[in-house]
């Protein structure tokens, strides 16, 4: 597996449950050991400069609180183990992920699967880290609570300078929030992609007319002094580009 994860980047990474993604964060945050190869997190040159370096990393890895503890007693409680002194740490990352006064105040066993995750990305923010990992972030959400978290990381990506690392199987969302892709299969990352990569990657051009034949169609409507008002460049989906490179749906 040789995956890169370029500084800024909000990288998505893609495949089907068993593909080896969750085990691919636990390599990367030292939960898991690796038989082969190397790793290096942010320059590290060994893995005790690694150690180091994960303590830039925030992560979530499903929200995971003490359901009678508040929003910002959860927090403080985490944000003792990291070992950040700044009480007022709590209070910022609450205001990045938008939870007010009110909500922060309520037990986290009220809270809706939309606040949870927020409050699980606000976890990760503590000690303003530089790399923020997530797995499966939106996984179970409505609509309203993706268009929430989608908005969460592109600010966080664009406004605080982190770098994120997203996993998900729903491949349209991750289209409209990532600016780059790892397709990962049967423990191997198939094939690594930015954005334009995948739009531009069937390269397959339309005539909006019923005939097929792009070049006669054309001939054909000149020479009968028709004039062309446009042609327009197909794009393939993200998820037509990751079946495609996996095999099929029925590998999905």
């Amino acid at each position: 597996m040789n995956i890169h994860i370029n500084k800024g980047d909000i990288y998505g990474l893609i495949g089907r449950n068993g593909a080896g993604k969750t085990t691919l964060f636990k390599v990367l945050l030292g939960l898991s050991r690796f038989d082969s190869g190397s790793l290096s997190i942010l320059g590290a040159q060994n893995e005790t400069q690694n150690n180091q370096n994960r303590r830039r990393i925030g992560f979530l890895v499903g929200p995971s609180f003490y359901g009678y503890l508040n929003a910002r007693q959860n927090l403080h409680y985490f944000r003792k183990l990291k070992g950040v002194r700044d009480k007022k740490e709590v209070d910022r990352v609450l205001e990045i992920v938008g939870l007010n006064t009110h909500e922060a105040e309520v037990p986290v066993d009220r809270f809706s699967l939309g606040m949870k995750q927020r409050l699980g990305i606000a976890n990760a923010l503590l000690g303003n880290p530089e790399i923020l990992v997530f797995d499966e972030p939106i996984n179970g959400l409505d609509p309203l609570g993706i268009h929430d978290v989608r908005t969460l990381f592109e600010k966080l990506n664009r406004e605080e300078n982190k770098t994120l690392i997203i996993s998900s199987h729903i491949l349209s969302e991750l289209e409209h929030t990532a600016t780059r892709f790892g397709i990962i299969h049967n423990g191997i990352v198939l094939k690594e992609m930015t954005l334009d990569d995948f739009h531009s990657r069937e390269n397959i051009t339309s005539i909006r007319i019923s005939d097929n034949d792009v070049d006669r169609a054309r001939q054909v409507l000149t020479d009968a002094g028709i004039d062309i008002k446009g042609v327009e460049q197909a794009r393939s989906s993200l998820e037509e580009s990751y079946f495609s490179l996996i095999g099929g749906e029925q590998n999905a």
